[in-house]
């Protein structure tokens, strides 16, 4: 019974191959500690050749290849996201489950679709530069007056744009428009839609009262029918309505000036016997329209620059200075007199008009 020797049966050394593996799996490189230092007492000893073969066995599938976060394959949800949000969107439009202002503002119509509409036009083709965007304050209101140009009056909307995308406060603004676009087909509501009212004082009381941010263009259809050999001279700013207004608010006047807009559609000339005919203030005759027919309504891709100037505070003044017509004149002068300022500096920086 002494010389008896211990035979290992074929279960013994199963159940020590998977305890090798176990370890191993859990273990890694602590293989020699779960096991035993080889030759002491105790240490489970595997048989030649199978520790080999244990290392040659093929991995299932499932421990190949690692498991990868839903974001590695671009399965984040962020499709389904958008999709859902789209489609509330629609449900929201088709049932009526959203809101206007008094004035006929849609800010989430604004928001997720004209602003989505504009953007590439402001970013990718005039390549818009914001400058002074930080004169805009985060809240309250205030009062930007700004040049206008172009012949057709895609600076204002160009102006929104660069506020609505730049201002950290993610501000909107609200235009004032001439009489002309609220008669227009299709751009009436696109234009309340964006939030633009009447050019008016009472409508652009009320929005300030709010703590609106409103935008206004004195010089009209003078700024924006000018021949091309005018460019960038600014044209009279009216009665100084605007400073009347800032005035009996208390709102800041901020100064915004506009390069690149002039050579959109350069005016050559103006076709003033049609423009009657038409209804219109003047109708343009530039080098590519009509003569090219609807391409010659696609503007020039020049590079702008909206700059925005320092404030000039109102709140200081007396109730009464608002029907003091010398001072709406000093002041309408010194807003004139800035931006116009603001024009000549910026186009002796401008190295070129599409670059």
């Amino acid at each position: 019974m002494a010389d008896a020797k211990v035979i290992p049966f074929d279960d013994d050394r199963s159940r020590g191959s998977a305890g090798q593996r176990q370890a191993r799996r859990r273990g890694g490189g602590s293989r020699r500690g779960a096991l035993g230092e080889p030759g002491e007492i105790g240490a489970v000893q595997p048989l030649p050749g199978r520790e080999r073969a244990q290392e040659d066995e093929p991995v299932s599938r499932e421990e190949e290849q690692p498991v990868r976060p839903p974001e590695a394959d671009g399965r984040d949800g962020g499709l389904e996201r958008r999709v859902a949000a789209g489609l509330a969107f629609l449900r929201r439009r088709l049932t009526g489950e959203y809101e206007v202002d008094d004035f006929g503002y849609d800010e989430e119509l604004t928001d997720q679709v004209l602003m989505s509409l504009l953007r590439p036009v402001c970013d990718k083709y005039f390549r818009v530069e914001v400058k002074g965007i930080e004169n805009i304050p985060a809240e309250g209101g205030a009062l930007i007056v700004a040049n206008h140009s172009g012949t057709l009056p895609l600076d204002g909307l160009m102006m929104q744009v660069a506020v609505h995308d730049h201002h950290p406060a993610d501000r909107h603004l609200r235009l004032l428009a001439a009489d002309l676009v609220f008669v227009l087909p299709v751009v009436n509501e696109l234009a309340r839609k964006l939030g633009h009212t009447l050019a008016c004082a009472e409508d652009a009381e009320r929005l300030l009262a709010q703590g609106e941010l409103v935008g206004v263009m004195p010089e009209g259809f003078k700024g924006i029918g000018k021949p091309f050999s005018e460019r960038y001279k600014l044209q009279r700013f009216g009665r100084g309505g605007f400073v009347s207004t800032a005035l009996r608010q208390g709102a800041p006047i901020i100064p915004c000036s506009i390069v690149g807009a002039e050579e959109i559609y350069p005016m050559i000339g103006n076709a003033k016997t049609l423009a009657r005919l038409l209804g219109f203030p003047y109708f343009p005759l530039t080098p590519t329209f009509p003569w090219l027919g609807p391409l010659g309504a696609i503007p020039l891709p020049t590079k702008w620059t909206i700059q925005f100037g320092e404030p000039i505070p109102t709140d200081g003044y007396p109730p009464e200075a608002a029907e003091d017509p010398m001072l709406m004149f000093n002041l309408t002068d010194q807003v004139r007199e800035q931006i116009q300022h603001t024009l000549y500096k910026l186009l002796v920086q401008r190295r070129s008009v599409f670059f």
